[in-house]
């Protein structure tokens, strides 16, 4: 049995029955990954959960071509991801990393590999980007190669499952809407084997953001055969709750 975790989609919007639906997953997910005892300190439940098997994900995702060709990757800031970003900075990639809930006015970290003053691993992580990295403007970044986005569950038809709270969706859509992200950025995830769902069972919304990729410790699956083509990503007003605008200083600004 999961214990009791954290709601993150309390101030999300959109139809009752499809955030039910995605909470009962998310669930369902952080219980089999404790059972299986794959999911690493602190926990899954309530969490993007790190993985037995992150760094071997990682690696895969390095030998991607779209990895390789990528200059600039935006990042998600959760555990299970910091091998990717590590890599990435190892790489010589420059990383965008949000701040966590996207609390500040400067609202994403920005890690240059040239200008680090810890090592890669140290520097990926939230309390080193902290120090490492300078905190930008959305407008300060440069546009967007390849999104690393952290899953609670992802289906193999390119459905993604996180937290709840949207965050990773709305982030996205503010880097289409500042052309930082256009149709052939690519977008990936690292998860085990055990976040993988079948197409079709992860609940959407029209805010949702599809991935190209999904990475496990042992394959990587191709969702893009047989998809429609991802709409361009727009912000939603209509499924932000004034809680969540308030929260977050740059919708603010841009709602006024």
């Amino acid at each position: 049995m999961v214990r009791s975790a954290p709601r993150h989609d309390r101030d999300a919007g959109g139809p009752a029955d499809v955030l039910a639906a995605k909470a009962a997953l998310r669930d369902e997910v952080w219980s089999a990954m404790q059972a299986a005892k794959v999911a690493r300190f602190p926990g899954a439940p309530g969490r993007i959960p790190n993985f037995t098997g992150a760094e071997k994900a990682a690696e895969r995702l390095r030998g991607l071509p779209a990895w390789q060709a990528a200059l600039t990757i935006k990042a998600n800031p959760d555990s299970a991801q910091l091998p990717v970003r590590q890599r990435a900075l190892e790489d010589g990639k420059t990383v965008y990393m949000a701040v966590p809930r996207l609390a500040e006015r400067e609202p994403f970290f920005a890690l240059d590999p040239d200008h680090l003053d810890q090592p890669p691993r140290k520097a990926a992580s939230i309390s080193g980007a902290s120090r490492s990295a300078r905190r930008v403007m959305l407008d300060e970044l440069s546009p967007v190669d390849l999104v690393v986005m952290g899953c609670v569950a992802a289906g193999e038809d390119g459905a993604r499952l996180g937290k709840g709270g949207g965050f990773a969706d709305l982030e996205y859509a503010l880097a289409s809407a500042a052309g930082l992200i256009g149709p052939h950025t690519v977008t990936v995830t690292t998860v085990h084997e055990i976040q993988l769902r079948p197409a079709g069972e992860i609940p959407l919304t029209t805010h949702d953001v599809a991935l190209d990729f999904i990475v496990t410790p042992d394959r990587v699956i191709d969702c893009r055969p047989g998809r429609a083509a991802r709409p361009p990503a727009a912000i939603d007003w209509d499924n932000l709750t004034d809680e969540k605008i308030a929260a977050i200083p740059l919708l603010s600004a841009l709602r006024r």
